[in-house]
């Protein structure tokens, strides 16, 4: 199984889904202390399902307890409880070789993805990445009470990484666009810097592209699936993939007017 599948299209508008994956190499999998339904439950399923639409896409195809994409690489591989939510990931620690060549593939994706956008920013002039998440809210068991709703919105866009006033547009349009989606009769409960402000990808991003790519940490709650068995809602799911979806020709539509000059950078 390779470590990331890159779809590569031609549009400023990139999504990834980076802990979607769920494969582990062969030499990895005797070392684990987790079983597979632990490991799911903090893994990000479905969430390539969600940017199918995406004409320029990362999704990432192995499991974040080999090596996790979305943290600073001296953190990338959990060695201790305290890296993954008092977890006791490994039952035998992994050596030295081993770490080295999880962090072979974790340099693997990162050079991979700068080359990807330099030629995109090349074509386009600016780029927007939505980096894709999903949160737990039953941490406590499916027959407890979810989480505080008041804490937890159903999507919550991570911006906390990058020069907020050089992307306002780019960050209210699509917070604004993806409020005002009717969602099977209602509207999603969108909220910025609630729960996360964006992980070491979209922070990664800014330091390296910090005029030209925007990337926003969508992260959304587990509620299209059941996440503790790992069930989909596949109605609730189709139906995040489609709010998502609708908010492209608006951010497409920012891109070209902040290229333009018709927007400038401290425009709301």
């Amino acid at each position: 199984m390779e470590l990331f599948q890159l779809t590569a299209g031609e549009s400023p508008l990139v999504a990834a889904a980076i802990h979607n994956g769920h494969f582990v190499r062969p030499e990895i999998t005797p070392l684990l202390g987790l079983s597979d339904a632990e490991r799911l439950r903090e893994e990000d399923p479905f969430t390539d399902q969600l940017i199918e639409w995406a004409p320029t896409r990362l999704v990432g195809c192995r499991s974040r307890f080999e090596v996790d994409l979305n943290r600073p690489r001296d953190q990338a591989i959990y060695l201790t409880p305290e890296q993954a939510w008092g977890l006791n990931v490994w039952q035998t620690s992994p050596n030295a070789e081993v770490v080295a060549r999880s962090l072979a593939n974790y340099d693997l994706f990162y050079s991979t993805a700068e080359v990807l956008l330099r030629q995109l920013v090349k074509i386009h002039g600016r780029v927007i990445v939505l980096d894709v998440h999903s949160y737990n809210h039953r941490r406590d068991g499916s027959d407890k009470d979810a989480a505080d709703v008041e804490t937890h919105p159903e999507v919550n866009v991570g911006t906390g990484t990058m020069d907020r006033s050089r992307w306002a547009a780019v960050v209210d349009g699509f917070i604004s666009e993806l409020k005002s989606y009717d969602f099977h009769g209602r509207r999603l409960d969108v909220r910025e810097n609630v729960k996360f402000t964006g992980g070491n990808f979209c922070g990664w991003i800014h330091r390296t592209f910090p005029e030209s790519v925007c990337a926003l940490a969508v992260e959304f709650k587990k509620v299209f699936m059941d996440e503790w068995t790992g069930e989909a809602d596949r109605p609730h799911l189709a139906g995040l993939q489609a709010a998502l979806q609708f908010t492209a020709p608006r951010l497409l539509q920012i891109l070209s007017e902040l290229q333009n000059g018709a927007i400038s950078k401290n425009s709301p």
